[in-house]
């Protein structure tokens, strides 16, 4: 592959595409507001409006793991249930909080 300068015809379509990109202001806009977050974005977490048969299978889950874990004292039931707890309270939470703004 040369590394000189490309044909007439090929350079022109270039200055085009580029021509053509630099009027684009949508994408202007999300290259120059484009940047890396180190921290997660979190309005996704808060919009999360889970349904009444959600937020009752992962407490029954819940329940389930914990009473299991209870009765075999199995390391990994255990860390399950460690998992799954927090993250059906926070379900529970939402939709008290949907329920009661309206």
């Amino acid at each position: 592959m040369s590394i000189g300068r490309l044909p007439d015809h090929e350079q022109r379509i270039l200055d085009e595409v580029e021509r053509a990109l630099r009027r684009d202001r949508r994408l202007d806009r999300r290259l120059r507001t484009l940047r890396y977050r180190r921290c997660p974005d979190l309005t996704r977490l808060a919009a999360y409006r889970p349904r009444v048969p959600t937020v009752l299978v992962l407490l029954a889950v819940a329940v389930t793991l914990m009473v299991v874990g209870i009765v075999t004292s199995a390391p990994g039931v255990i860390w399950a249930f460690a998992g799954v707890w927090p993250v059906a309270l926070f379900a529970v939470f939402r939709l008290l909080c949907r329920w009661t703004r309206g």
